[in-house]
């Protein structure tokens, strides 16, 4: 049975470097990595959102681009098994780790 997508605003304890993220507050609607180490969780297959995953690998950011509007997106590489996503950035977000990545060469497909 899918899973429907629900954008919720919610606090959690990030799985990697164990520190408490708070909900969001500005730039963005919803949270889906943390803000202090960049880390996501590989909890959605081929749908954003839709929670269909039972891969539940750490996501690892290893790279970052901007689309055309000038909007930061993180690449996410899940460690477990590889599958990769993009997840645009919020506006608490570490931002020097985000420009870090920015040194990342990347092969992308768009």
């Amino acid at each position: 049975m899918r899973k429907q997508f629900r954008p919720l605003n919610e606090g959690f304890t990030c799985k990697n470097c164990g520190r408490q993220v708070e909900p969001i507050v500005y730039g963005g609607s919803y949270r889906n990595h943390c803000i202090y180490c960049l880390y996501s969780l590989h909890v959605d297959s081929d749908t954003p959102g839709n929670r269909m995953s039972d891969c539940e690998g750490l996501m690892k950011p290893i790279g970052v681009f901007t689309r055309k509007s000038g909007e930061f997106v993180l690449v996410h590489k899940c460690e477990k098994c590889g599958f990769e996503r993009y997840n645009r950035i919020a506006g608490d977000d570490d931002f020097d780790l985000v420009t870090k990545l920015s040194t990342v060469c990347l092969n992308l497909k768009y």
